[in-house]
């Protein structure tokens, strides 16, 4: 069944909340099946209506939130993009509501959770998978926190407020993977902030801190709609060029942050939220937020500004999991932010990502003398249960590192008894499925397939927050037990085909604005430790990297015909499987193999590492990884 409806909620404006949600649309997932002792769940799409006391203490933290037009009571309005998925009867959920923070406005958390196709707006059984997450009876919600996505049907935008008639500069850099002709201003398709006319100042480097060279405004020109540059002679794949310029009417970009914090209240505490998700009496009991990469530095950003406080003092998320964020924030809360950019190895370069401080606990910089940690404004009753998950990708490209050890990278940081820490050996910046070849990198990409993993420990932190029942130990290579280590340390066997990249990551001490820093001393870059084979030490190893058949690494080379080879190709991990006379060596036979694969998966069950019911899972992708390599003639 599916239907329209416009659904209008009380106004209340002395006070940031939601105000109304319009529904666009009421319908039956799937025709109404039911997923177990949840049953049926119904799909709600609508925009979602802020308005927000800019002179709050707890919305001083947002960046140009004052200065943002308001109406006549002094409120700052504004909209969000707005999905739901939940029981159909409240009553038969778990009173769990499980919050994405939306990547760049798209959905992630069915494909991670249930081994689902990837989808804007799931409507098939294979964009549900296998329905773990609807048959626990979790209420699904997403909300756009971003202005600026791609234009794309089904991605999640925020209309955030506009400040007319200010100015200031924007960076905008590009790494082009081919020759072309013309650089995009805005990221992967974003939104740009359109150049005022008068000077620029574009120039081209080899490498992050590489010297720039000027290029003449005689050689390029804007487009037609000031969105990006034309340049006959055209971009040299692989080297980084940089645009600074000044642009007008800014967003402003933390009313993202806002946005989330009281939808979450909204449906946690509300009776107009109670409405929405037809809950009479009130189901949702407890919230946990989730994010993947960008939005795991969000909540990790979300967390640095106190945001899981609301306006009525009540706590926000009772869970966070922050996977794949590294040591990360983001440009989500200055002037001229632009939220898509990240700040890897060798691609968006120096943006306002990895910036001090990066461990909850705090610590005092012994360059700049700041004393922070990333809870330090959250007053103790609102701190969430909090979950950490990064790969070795997040180690090369993220500065994994920095959120577990002293800022002088000699010692391992404490962690605080709320926070668990996972770190997956030999994983790149997403699952991995069967090694291929992918355009612009050297190597096959890493098969480390994590989701089992990840499902494990939804269901952990679910019963932490639920039950108070412990989550597994933290895991994660450490300094003392020599697992953690400068590049250089790093016993990379002599007989791999590849050398360790020149370049891991490294965040900077910045200066001046944030889109046109001025860079300083590096913080210290460490890395996991590996064993003979070459298998990351520390962490939790995957059955298929506990009984290898080749390496997994957390980085990819870029090839030669993208340019600046030596580099770290963006997201991609590598796999250099073993020859058959090592494999035969190793395990003799595939049974003796996936005996082995077996022995390790019921270790991770007994560990509540993976689900039972994943076992048949983590073989079957063992099995596949087995044949693909006798079949690759390695």
């Amino acid at each position: 069944m599916r239907y329209f409806l416009l659904a209008l909620l009380a106004v209340c404006t002395l006070r940031a909340e939601v105000t109304r949600v319009y529904v666009t649309e009421r319908s039956d997932v799937l025709g109404g099946r039911e997923f177990g002792a949840a049953g049926a769940y119904e799909r709600i799409i609508g925009k979602a209506h802020f308005a927000v006391d800019p002179v709050k203490p707890v919305n001083l933290w947002i960046k140009d939130l004052a200065k943002a037009p308001a109406n006549e009571k002094g409120i700052v309005e504004f909209t969000a993009d707005l999905y739901v998925l939940k029981p159909r009867d409240p009553a038969k959920g778990n009173g769990t509501l499980l919050f994405e923070v939306p990547n760049r406005g798209g959905k992630g958390m069915l494909s991670r959770f249930n081994y689902a196709k990837g989808s804007l707006d799931p409507r098939t059984p294979e964009e549900f998978g296998d329905m773990l997450l609807l048959e626990q009876g979790f209420t699904l919600v997403w909300l756009g926190w971003q202005w600026d996505v791609p234009p794309t049907a089904n991605l999640l935008g925020l209309d955030a407020p506009v400040l007319n008639g200010v100015t200031g500069l924007v960076r905008s850099e590009f790494i082009p993977d081919k020759r072309t002709n013309i650089m995009p201003l805005g990221d992967r398709g974003h939104t740009a902030y359109a150049p005022l006319p008068g000077d620029v100042r574009f120039t081209v480097r080899d490498t992050v801190l590489g010297r720039r060279r000027a290029i003449p405004q005689s050689q390029w020109k804007f487009n037609s709609n000031r969105g990006a540059i034309e340049m006959e002679a055209g971009f040299a794949p692989g080297l980084i060029y940089e645009l600074v310029y000044a642009s007008q009417n800014p967003r402003v970009v933390g009313a993202g942050l806002v946005a989330v914090r009281d939808i979450i209240s909204f449906f946690k505490y509300t009776k107009n939220g109670v409405s929405v998700l037809g809950d009479q009496p009130r189901f949702i009991k407890r919230a946990l937020g989730f994010g993947i990469s960008q939005s795991g530095r969000f909540l990790r950003t979300f967390l640095y500004y106190g945001m899981n406080e609301d306006e009525q003092k009540r706590k926000v998320f009772d869970g966070i999991w922050a996977d794949v964020g590294g040591a990360g924030r983001g440009s989500f809360n200055h002037t001229f932010a632009q939220a898509s950019r990240d700040g890897y190895a060798h691609f968006n370069t120096l943006y306002a990502t990895d910036v001090f401080p990066f461990t909850d606990v705090p610590q005092i910089d012994p360059v700049t003398h700041i004393d922070d940690g990333l809870l330090k404004s959250t007053k103790p009753e609102f701190v969430p249960k909090i979950f950490y998950t990064n790969g070795s990708w997040e180690y090369w490209n993220r500065v994994a590192a920095l959120i577990h050890v002293s800022v002088d990278g000699k010692l391992d940081a404490p962690l605080p008894p709320g926070t668990r820490l996972y770190a997956l050996a030999g994983a790149q910046h997403g699952p991995g499925q069967l090694p291929r070849t992918a355009e612009n990198a050297q190597f096959p990409t890493n098969p480390n397939e994590t989701r089992p993993l990840h499902r494990a420990l939804l269901v952990a932190l679910h019963e932490w927050v639920k039950d108070g029942k412990e989550p597994p130990a933290s895991r994660y290579p450490m300094i003392a037990e020599e697992q953690l280590v400068p590049r250089e340390k790093i016993q990379w066997p002599k007989t791999m085909k590849a050398a360790l990249p020149e370049h891991p990551k490294a965040a900077y001490r910045m200066e001046g604005e944030p889109e046109d820093p001025k860079v300083g001393k590096a913080f210290p870059v460490l890395l996991p430790q590996v064993d003979a084979d070459g298998i990351e030490l520390g962490g939790i190893r995957m059955p298929v990297v506990a009984a290898p058949l080749g390496v997994f690494t957390g980085w990819n080379l870029r090839t030669a015909a993208a340019g600046s080879p030596k580099e770290m190709a963006p997201t991609l991990g590598a796999f250099f499987a073993f020859s058959k006379e090592q494999i035969a060596a190793k395990y003799g036979s595939r049974d003796a193999y996936l005996k082995r694969i077996g022995d390790e998966t019921d270790k991770l069950v007994k560990q509540r590492l993976v689900l039972e019911r994943d076992r048949d899972k983590v073989l079957d992708h063992a099995g596949k990884l087995w044949d693909f390599v006798g079949k690759s003639g390695q």
